[in-house]
């Protein structure tokens, strides 16, 4: 099908070789979609910490050059390929973290976009339509753009992995994306929500945003004590482990008898360490959190304009201005970077 455009070229963020310095915006030719596919108009794309990993040194991949770099988009389908029965021209659309996932156990052949999977930082993408998903009803498109990877991680953690229940305790580690995320989520789902900052700033925004309990880590380095002493020694149901390294073995140690850890982090490398002794008499679970397949996403979708979340967005950029984005996102964000493409 002919694609709808004023020009048929579009510009697109390309990485030739590895190095975010190396990053190139250029001009390429609109694609057309084939069987199966749908051209999407690119209106905005998140942007997650794995992004700049990926730049920085293939995350330990080794990926075909240039790449596209992101995972995340949300906008307008412009044109169908033959066989696409799911969707229709104008329908508001985001893309799903994986291709090739749709639910149940993860199948080997998924990818997810960004490398090695195609990206999303380019003005229109081609995707097939099982790996996109309609977009919330309530939501803008920068909005809505954040719910592919940081969005569907929560949801999977405590809603689809272990669901969690009124009364339980879920500490969350930060105030990223994710956190943020998770922070509202647990809050519907009834729990007593402690959030671990080292920010004074960020634990005040968080307040405001429902969270029960801020823990400061650099004055309270021992925070898993703090937690037990908030819940009168029992501990948390849930730890959501977004740094890694040494703060793994506190998030045992903070656990109440039978709690969960969801590794989902890990900005201290690629180590988790502690004691084994919180993890056997605690009879914990320790569980990874890879994002999700296509149905969790939809699930989110439908809880998102049910429970009126509001994805918490930091900044805003244009996509020309990817690197100073890229800066923002290492030295920290509350909440998510949205990359804006007109």
């Amino acid at each position: 099908m002919t694609v709808p455009a004023s020009s048929p070229f579009m510009q697109q963020w390309q990485l030739p070789a590895l190095g975010h310095e190396n990053l190139q915006l250029v001009q390429v030719p609109i694609p057309e979609p084939g069987r199966g596919q749908v051209l999407v108009r690119v209106h905005a794309a998140s942007l997650n910490y794995r992004d700049l990993l990926i730049l920085r040194d293939g995350m330990g991949m080794v990926p075909t050059l240039p790449l596209v770099p992101g995972s995340d988009m949300a906008g307008e389908v412009v044109a169908l390929g033959p066989g696409v029965s799911e969707f229709a021209v104008g329908d508001a659309v985001i893309s799903t973290f994986f291709a090739g996932w749709q639910d149940g156990v993860q199948p080997r052949t998924s990818l997810p976009l960004g490398s090695p999977g195609p990206g999303m930082l380019s003005e229109y993408v081609v995707l097939g339509e099982d790996n996109l998903v309609a977009a919330p009803l309530r939501l803008d498109f920068a909005q809505a753009s954040t719910l592919t990877c940081a969005g569907a991680t929560a949801w999977f953690a405590l809603a689809e992995s272990a669901p969690t229940r009124p009364g339980d305790t879920v500490v969350i580690m930060g105030t990223g994306g994710v956190a943020l995320f998770a922070m509202q989520i647990a809050h519907a789902q009834g729990a007593r929500v402690v959030v671990v900052s080292g920010s004074d700033d960020k634990l005040a925004r968080a307040a405001q945003l429902g969270a029960d309990h801020g823990i400061h880590r650099h004055r309270t380095p021992d925070w898993a004590a703090e937690v037990r002493a908030l819940t009168g020694g029992r501990g948390a149901d849930h730890v959501l482990e977004l740094a890694g390294g040494d703060n793994f073995g506190r998030s045992l140690s903070a656990l109440a008898q039978g709690g969960r850890v969801s590794v989902i982090g890990n900005l201290q490398g690629d180590e988790l360490r502690g004691s084994v002794y919180p993890l056997l008499l605690g009879r914990a679970t320790v569980q990874g959190i890879g994002v999700a397949h296509r149905r969790a996403l939809q699930d989110l979708v439908r809880a998102v304009d049910w429970l009126k979340l509001q994805p918490v967005i930091d900044s805003e950029y244009a996509l020309a201005d990817l690197p100073a984005a890229l800066e923002h996102l290492e030295r920290g964000a509350f909440g998510k970077l949205v990359l804006r493409m007109r």
